[in-house]
């Protein structure tokens, strides 16, 4: 298969990822977002690309988003929420930082495939993703990519949709998130 057919069969597979989104969770983890004061980003490897990337867009909307692990990155408190972004669900330092938050009240939410793992139990909310973990032989989606690369692609993809829909709930439009854009490049 030539490089072009690869990306259009990726394209094929994020298209059906979007189509098994749950909009009653992406909305209900809007929610969460708006009601917190400060909203702290956690991931490992490439998902925690991905986390960075949500957090970059939610400080262009004015909020307060941290990645946890920033020498810049402030205390959390119960008015607060982590994101954790896992497709497994079971990484140990994001199960140390989960349990962490929780025992200082702040509201948890995981991002996952898998909403019966151990960071999704441990989760005040769980939105389900569509995608395939590192290791294939535990997975219900079908595709040609790598160890968790559609999940993280669905990850990329789903927070710019939740920050397209928080803009909409703020009246916001490209031009109010451009005027917080980095201007020391």
């Amino acid at each position: 298969m030539r490089t072009n057919e690869y990306a259009a069969v990726i394209l094929e597979e994020l298209q059906q990822a979007a189509h098994r989104l749950d909009a009653v969770q992406a909305d209900l983890l809007v929610e969460r977002i708006l009601a917190s004061r400060k909203v702290f980003l956690a991931g490992a490897g490439r998902s925690g690309l991905m986390a960075k990337a949500f957090a970059m867009r939610l400080m262009h909307m004015g909020m307060d988003a941290y990645v946890v692990g920033e020498t810049i990155t402030p205390n959390i408190t119960a008015s607060d929420m982590l994101i954790i972004a896992s497709g497994s669900g079971e990484t140990r330092s994001l199960i140390s930082m989960g349990e962490k938050a929780k025992s200082l009240q702040a509201t948890v939410a995981a991002v996952t495939i898998f909403p019966e793992s151990t960071i999704g139990q441990l989760a005040d909310l769980t939105v389900k993703l569509p995608g395939s973990p590192k290791d294939k032989s535990n997975s219900q989606y079908s595709t040609i990519q790598p160890m968790g690369s559609l999940f993280e692609q669905t990850l990329l993809l789903f927070f710019d949709a939740v920050i397209l829909r928080l803009m909409e709930k703020k009246g916001y439009d490209s031009t109010t998130l451009f005027d917080r854009h980095a201007n020391l490049e």
